[in-house]
């Protein structure tokens, strides 16, 4: 019996970074693609291009009808990546989503057919519908950019991508995100509902067709991972860095947190950062872009004690305690 073949994805070339102005351009390129599309969204859009930069991963918690899918089908477009969607139900398997190993009889081996998660964008829609199991089989993916399947790993492609969803007010029929998943997202976003005026445009905007129809791609796959590459090249002061730590581990010692931020939220927290600062033009990492990132980087990883949510706390309420009690270097 032969071992299953997996699809390779060929390794990017090793060319050096771009400038931070030729990534800057890629990035606001595709930033005003997205904004075509979605409009009234503009923090989401940089929050989101911030965690692609950095290579995390996003966890977008709104309620239905808010733009969640086109924002993933926008950014793949806009970037001329492959895209797969996965509806999370409670009967997904492991295997629909990594994908299985079937018997061909014509020459009796095994033939390996790829699972959704061979692509460059994914959307994990309604993440925590699926069971426990079929949720874990993201966490290699996600922290490792690669699937083993049967003994093989395969690394997937560099551009790798994950944008999971969740409905914040339906619980019946879900699973929630046990903690070690939550810590593989860089950041949780929320979308919400636009001005009036801007859902008027949007009417207009799709009397004749949705302009997802008419998004092209503005970036070439290189000249993102170039972006990605350039953002790694920001500077970040030392005293940033022990500002970083610092937010963090105010987060542990908070007195209504049973578990607070660990390790890989400072490193999160410290390439979203960077992320910002290309976005901005520049070339080192002000306390600003630290502290826009620190909610959406931190809030969702924190749990709190019973007495606290029970007092109506929040992730989001000790970040901001946080923010307030630790210095800001000058």
């Amino acid at each position: 019996m032969n071992a299953p073949t997996l699809p390779g994805v060929p390794a990017p070339a090793g060319n050096p970074p771009p400038s931070a102005a030729e990534a800057r351009a890629v990035l606001e390129r595709v930033a005003a693609s997205i904004e075509g599309v979605l409009q009234g969204q503009h923090g989401a859009v940089r929050m989101l291009l911030a965690a692609f930069t950095a290579g995390g991963h996003v966890l977008i918690e709104d309620v239905p009808g808010t733009g969640k899918t086109t924002l993933a089908k926008a950014l793949a477009q806009s970037i001329g990546a492959p895209f797969a969607r996965i509806q999370f139900t409670p009967d997904l398997l492991p295997s629909d989503i990594l994908g299985v190993s079937v018997f061909n009889p014509r020459d009796q081996s095994f033939e390996f057919r790829a699972g959704p998660v061979f692509t460059g964008i994914l959307l994990a829609d309604e993440i925590n519908r699926a069971s426990p199991r079929t949720q874990s089989a993201l966490l290699e993916v996600m922290g490792e950019g690669q699937v083993t399947v049967e003994g093989r790993t395969q690394k997937l492609d560099p551009l790798f991508f994950v944008i999971a969803t969740q409905n914040p007010v339906e619980f019946r029929g879900t699973y929630p995100l046990p903690e070690a998943q939550m810590d593989r997202f860089a950041m949780r976003l929320s979308l919400g509902y636009v001005p009036a005026e801007m859902e008027i445009a949007m009417l207009g905007a799709q009397e004749h067709g949705h302009p997802l129809d008419r998004v092209q791609p503005v970036a070439a796959h290189a000249e993102v991972l170039g972006a990605r590459a350039a953002a790694r090249e920001v500077r970040m002061a030392g005293e940033l860095k022990a500002y970083v730590v610092a937010l963090v581990q105010a987060t542990r010692a908070a007195p209504r947190v049973a578990l607070g931020c660990g390790p890989r939220a400072s490193i999160a927290l410290t390439q979203v950062a960077r992320a910002l600062a290309l976005l901005d033009g520049e070339a080192y990492v002000a306390p600003e872009h630290v502290r826009e990132a620190a909610q959406a980087v931190l809030a969702h990883r924190i749990v709190l004690a019973p007495q606290a949510r029970y007092a109506g706390a929040s992730g989001a309420t000790v970040v901001a305690d946080a923010l307030a009690a630790v210095r800001v270097p000058a």
